[in-house]
């Protein structure tokens, strides 16, 4: 009998389990042995393999989380790691490995498909939605939802104490996040990594929208937002921001800039966590059947992947050669209502 390892790798997010449970059922029914390897590429490298079945994956489906457990491990070469998760894997009887997780993850799976060391599919898991090749990567709608929720929260309490709220969202490399929630939480603007943003041109729109009798307002802001044009001694002219501090020197710039009483919010691994949405159940579930069917049909290499609403697959190399940035037509939409 054939046997099928799974690992889950980087930071986690809402749906893997939903991955896990589909890989499990549809391997079974094609008479595959699963095998669910702990905490990503380290527990291949440890060796820390169990078989998982429908008792083992029940109950699973609207859990957060990952009950495989995760890790970050970089493989930069072909060293004593890469050698023990080898022989980890051809002494485990494993035909096929299914690694999902985000751009590092694949990464190494791709390495470890060209070296011939594994015979791999990917199936993309992505918070920000910055992989290529896909339309969607499961974790993106939960953390969209859990922002808009958010800023609808955080609406009510700027209006009411007539207060500037800078929220700060995921998105180190790409805005994908910032830009839905923002659109659909109705934020005054939106700073993202892909478009670099003049503080002093937000600070002139916050003061018109004062003068308007707007005497709130609602700023999002990617974690990675590029800000170019300040001079200031906290933020050097084009210069990026070390992650998860630029929603507070977005505010202090505002504050010192406008005069208005400004407070920040910075929304942080909450975006990760707790139950995934019923879109993100639903495509991780469809990616897992998937990834068990590239494996069947012995198209390794490649990596699940949802275009023009069609499931699909495409060489992981494709998949994490760019990033992929915000739709350039959706942010022209939200420029419509920035400072309105």
């Amino acid at each position: 009998m054939k046997k099928i390892g799974i690992l889950t790798g980087g930071a986690d997010c809402p749906g893997l389990n939903s991955v896990i449970r589909a890989v499990v059922r549809k391997g079974m029914q094609e008479g595959y042995v699963v095998s669910g390897i702990k905490n990503g590429w380290l527990g291949l490298i440890e060796n820390d393999m169990r078989i998982l079945d429908i008792r083992s994956t029940a109950g699973i489906l609207d859990k957060g989380g990952t009950i495989l457990g995760t890790s970050r491990v970089s493989l930069v070469d072909d060293g004593e790691q890469v050698k023990k998760l080898a022989e980890n894997y051809k002494r485990s009887g494993l035909d096929a490995l299914i690694a999902v997780g985000g751009e590092e993850t694949l990464k190494i799976a791709l390495h470890l498909h060209e070296k011939g060391l594994t015979k791999v599919v990917g199936v993309p898991k992505s918070i920000d939605n910055a992989l290529s090749g896909t339309d969607y990567a499961f974790g993106f709608d939960t953390a969209v939802n859990v922002a808009t929720e958010c800023i609808d929260r955080l609406h009510t309490t700027a209006e009411s104490h007539h207060r500037i709220i800078v929220i700060e969202v995921m998105g180190r490399y790409t805005g994908w996040i910032a830009l839905e929630a923002g659109i659909a939480g109705g934020a005054d603007e939106i700073l993202v990594p892909e478009i670099p943003t003049d503080l002093r041109k937000i600070c002139e729109d916050i003061k018109s929208r004062h003068k308007r009798g707007r005497n709130f307002s609602i700023i999002v802001v990617s974690e990675g937002a590029s800000v170019f044009g300040y001079d200031h001694n906290i933020i050097p002219i084009g210069e990026r921001r070390r992650f998860g501090y630029v929603g507070e020197i977005v505010a202090k710039m505002i504050e010192e800039n406008t005069g208005f009483e400004t407070r920040v919010s910075v929304l942080g691994h909450i975006q990760r966590g707790g139950t995934p949405t019923a879109y993100d159940r639903l495509i991780g579930t469809q990616f897992g059947v998937k990834a068990v069917d590239l494996v069947k049909e012995g198209k390794f290499g490649q990596m699940v992947s949802l275009r023009d609403n069609r499931l699909q697959s495409v060489d992981i190399e494709k998949a994490v050669k760019t990033r992929k940035e915000i739709d350039m037509e959706l942010y022209e939409l939200a420029k419509v209502f920035f400072a309105a």
